[in-house]
């Protein structure tokens, strides 16, 4: 009941899982990864202990493909797995079971292995395959489109309910303290796939830092700008605050919100905060 695309950046250093499924809260079930070592996304009545064992494996020096004969040669139950891998190096590899149900199957490339099971037809497999090979960007963004593109091929048969984006990198984590670059579910939805884009934006503009384009000085016409956000968001109490009044009840409003990766000297403002600050109510619902 499941489609998923596990894929690797040699530039960035980025291991990724992209999943969706009729299933609720697919991303505590299929998404493994650990920076340096390899991801994997294990399905169809998935056996969860594949994970660590393939991370393991892969930790020691296994390819995937090496990984992988390893876990279903074990298994009494293998012709009921899928599972996806790509090991440190981005060698990927793919397993469906004979008894999966159909359509199911999975493809590999460069640096990526898909698959799925109970789909409507092969299409979805390999649309994600090439629009992953095809899409420029970020991992994560090459993920998101090849799940995508998956679902917009015919997806799950039995519908949609639930997606996960897992992407790992060597102290990509928040703050430094570990390899947890972006960990997204979204558990229960009636469009998980868009719902898991939406809150993938909410991450980049919450932790992704400023770009250098976007910082600009705070003139006269961009301080009335602000001003009159923050009087609309109760920040400020008067039309007529001073300067310092209002770099305080801006300082406030970028430590409410969390974004102070993008908090800038005094007399900057990054646009993408001030685009948000104009839409706050919207943005959240």
């Amino acid at each position: 009941m499941t489609y998923s695309i596990v894929g690797f950046d040699p530039i960035e250093k980025e291991w990724g899982i992209a999943v969706q499924s009729k299933f609720l809260g697919v991303g505590a079930v299929v998404p493994w990864a650990k920076a340096g070592v390899g991801a994997v996304a294990t399905q169809s009545y998935a056996n969860t202990s594949y994970g660590p064992q393939a991370l393991d494996a892969m930790e020691q020096g296994e390819s995937a493909e090496e990984t992988l004969k390893m876990l279903i040669e074990k298994d009494e139950q293998r012709e009921m797995r899928q599972i996806g891998l790509i090991d440190g190096n981005g060698n990927a590899a793919t397993f469906t079971g004979k008894e999966c149900y159909d359509w199911a199957g999975g493809r590999t490339g460069a640096h990526f292995a898909a698959q799925g099971n109970i789909l409507v037809s092969s299409a979805t497999v390999e649309a994600m395959g090439k629009t992953f090979s095809e899409t420029g960007g970020s991992l994560a963004e090459r993920l998101l489109a090849a799940l995508q593109a998956g679902q917009a091929a015919g997806g799950d048969s039995r519908g949609q309910q639930s997606a996960s984006l897992l992407v790992v990198k060597d102290q990509g984590g928040y703050g430094g303290y570990n390899d947890r670059y972006i960990d997204l579910r979204v558990d229960d939805h009636q469009e998980p796939i868009n719902e898991l884009r939406r809150i993938y934006k909410l991450h980049q503009l919450y932790f992704a830092p400023s770009k250098p384009e976007n910082i600009i000085e705070i003139n006269e016409e961009v301080k009335q700008e602000i001003s009159r956000e923050l009087l609309r968001l109760n920040y400020l109490k008067g039309a007529s605050a001073d300067d310092s009044k209002l770099y305080k009840a801006l300082t406030a409003y970028i430590h409410t919100e969390n974004f102070e990766v993008r908090e800038q000297e005094k007399g900057r403002v990054d646009t993408e905060v001030l685009a948000y600050m104009k839409q706050d109510k919207m943005i959240k619902k």
